[in-house]
């Protein structure tokens, strides 16, 4: 039986997802089963797999294409392992990443621990370690994911490749196949709703994001409708602070292509009534609606840099385990 089972869906980029499986039989943790899941027809990625040539990988194929999400949950099915770690085709994962969390992991006191970390979000433009900041203790995880304390970055954060998590867990909460944008937050909005489970989170990097290179990118669809309809389905898991945030940061840059003053009054009565706003979601709201999306992240970008070559950021040390937070 291997210790971690490592889930990788993918589709039609036999590059990547060899990069990423690749990684992934580089740990240091050596008993691991890597599933790879082709997401429907695809000619190129078996042959491009089949030439790493590890009998610790396993190529499970789909008919048809089900979305990500399904060939997650067709991954965590397939998985023999107590432990499944889940990677994106389009990731890279640092060598001690499963060694790091499995360490952190047997330190929970919850039954079911969900052990995330920080990642390096790659760009071609910048490069920066997120999250900026844990968890503190007592904070709403809600408001830790989605709340910001600055105009062009949030603060708390998880993503997909970072997640290990109980193979159980993964199967009693599966993703939910039809959400297109934010499907970890959904995910672990569901998953830490539960009286069992608590996170951790390693302080150290352990994963390569690799964004906005020239290529399609789920994240970088805007179905703000959709959204915005997951978001009310989602409001029992949200404080009215978090509800407020991701309808006037998230789901206002996926409208304000629109230029609607119509939609740009409708979001706002929607986080006003259902949420309650802060002074920096007023004005992050306003920024959202009035620079365009490239000009954003050009200063975006140029601050964080001008910050980071101001203050370098010291060499990660291990923080103390955090205090459950649910």
């Amino acid at each position: 039986m291997p210790d971690v089972s490592v889930v990788i869906p993918t589709r039609a980029r036999p590059d990547l997802v060899v990069r990423a499986a690749r990684g992934a039989l580089a740990q240091s943790v050596r008993d691991i089963e890597v599933i790879v899941v082709i997401d429907g027809p695809d000619e190129a990625t078996g042959p491009a797999l089949a030439a790493l040539d590890d009998p610790r990988l396993r190529v499970v194929g789909l008919p048809g294409s089900g979305g990500a999400q399904n060939a997650r949950n067709t991954g965590v099915a397939h998985a023999r392992a107590p432990w499944t770690a889940l990677l994106d085709d389009d990731d890279e994962w640092l060598p001690t990443k499963l060694a790091t969390q499995l360490a952190l992991a047997r330190t929970a006191r919850a039954p079911l621990p969900v052990v995330a970390s920080r990642l390096i979000n790659r760009t071609p433009r910048a490069e920066l370690v997120m999250p900026r900041r844990l968890p503190a203790p007592g904070e709403p995880l809600s408001e830790y994911f989605t709340v910001r304390r600055g105009l062009f970055h949030g603060e708390g954060f998880i993503q997909t490749s970072t997640i290990l998590a109980p193979t159980d867990l993964l199967r009693r909460v599966p993703f939910t196949v039809g959400v297109r944008r934010m499907q970890e937050l959904d995910w672990a909005l569901r998953a830490l709703h539960h009286d069992d489970v608590e996170l951790l989170i390693a302080p150290e990097p352990l994963v390569v994001w690799h964004t906005d290179e020239d290529r399609d990118r789920i994240s970088q669809e805007m179905p703000w409708q959709a959204c915005l309809e997951w978001l009310r389905r989602s409001r029992p898991l949200l404080t009215r602070r978090a509800y407020a945030a991701l309808t006037m940061s998230v789901i206002a840059s996926m409208a304000a292509p629109t230029r609607s003053p119509a939609l740009f009054r409708t979001l706002l009565r929607e986080a006003r009534t259902h949420g309650r706003p802060g002074i920096i979601d007023y004005v992050t709201y306003l920024q959202i609606w009035l620079l365009p999306p490239q000009l954003r992240r050009a200063v975006r970008d140029r601050l964080l840099n001008r910050n980071r070559e101001a203050k370098p950021t010291p060499a990660p040390t291990r923080e103390p385990v955090l205090d459950v937070v649910r």
